[in-house]
């Protein structure tokens, strides 16, 4: 796994993966919900002590597993907000008419323990990796927080795709903090800042003269920055944002339409009813067994 190529596939995969794994561990029973809360805190435990056991190493191996660290402390985060579990103080949609400074400040509210709890890992994984030579865990981790929070916030300014597909039952109140527009100023300086990035990055992963565990290690980080670029233009482009992950969302959409068929099932045996009532004598109502089962 010494060539960066493969360590760009390698990145794609885990991304692809990981996100439809959290998706699918979201809207299973809260039951397991709870159990894969508990385990993936654990596995952020473990990887917290992995990203400081390898920030001495230069080895590919070391960058591999700092990389993968990273990932899974940012799926802890991930998954405790898509859970419910640390969102914000307020959990209520944002009303109408607010004015654009407290619409931002209502927007922050929402998810303000999330985004406190981002910023002190993510200054505890400075501070374990500070000063040594192996910088991918806390890069990784970097990227990702830099790049989704522009992601939310041109999400609150305005953008095409919404992808609120992703968003849990519980969460829905969130599609309140977003709105709906062709395009914001911000996301030009969004992407074409990141491009910029990106073109850097790529360069030193492959000069000739970088060591290989560095190319190794910016080809990981370059390519999370690079999917994280596809992100934002997948916010207004117009093209289905929730494609690549179907098979992780595919049992909450079968879920939700079943429970919408048992939620109507009473309505649809009181309008039999009231339609055989008003229908005449020539049609017979229908029984009173026929409507406690629809009601049940």
């Amino acid at each position: 796994m010494t060539d960066p190529a493969l360590a760009v596939m390698f990145a794609v995969f885990i991304w692809w993966f990981s996100t439809g794994v959290v998706l699918l561990l979201n809207r299973m029973s809260r039951g397991a919900v709870a159990l894969s809360q508990v385990l993936s805190t654990l596995l952020g435990l473990a990887a917290l002590l992995a990203i400081y056991h390898t920030a001495g190493q230069t080895s590919v191996s070391g960058a591999y597993c700092a990389f993968t660290s990273a990932l899974l402390v940012w799926g802890w985060h991930e998954l405790s907000f898509l859970t419910g579990w640390v969102t914000g103080p307020r959990k209520t949609a944002l009303p109408a008419g607010l004015g654009e400074w407290q619409r931002f400040v209502e927007a922050i509210r929402v998810i303000l323990w999330h985004e406190i709890g981002i910023i002190a890992v993510g200054a505890l994984i400075l501070f374990i990796t500070w000063g040594a030579p192996n910088q991918v865990g806390s890069g990784t981790f970097l990227v990702l927080w830099v790049m989704r929070t522009s992601a939310k916030l041109n999400l609150f300014l305005g953008v095409r795709n919404l992808s609120e597909q992703f968003l849990p039952a519980h969460l829905a109140y969130l599609e309140s903090c977003f709105r709906r527009r062709t395009l914001n100023l911000l996301f030009p300086f969004s992407v074409s800042l990141a491009s910029a990035v990106l073109a850097a990055m790529i360069v030193r992963a492959f000069e000739p003269a970088t060591p290989v565990a560095a190319a190794v290690g910016t080809a990981l980080v370059g390519t999370m920055l690079a999917l994280a670029i596809l992100e934002h233009w997948l916010l207004v482009l117009p093209l289905d944002s929730t494609a690549l992950w179907r098979w992780a969302m595919r049992e909450a959409h079968r879920r939700r339409s079943g429970s919408v068929e048992r939620a109507a099932a009473p309505v649809v045996a009181l309008r039999a009813n009231v339609d055989a009532i008003t229908s005449g004598p020539a049609a017979a109502p229908a029984s009173p067994a026929t409507l406690s089962s629809g009601i049940r």
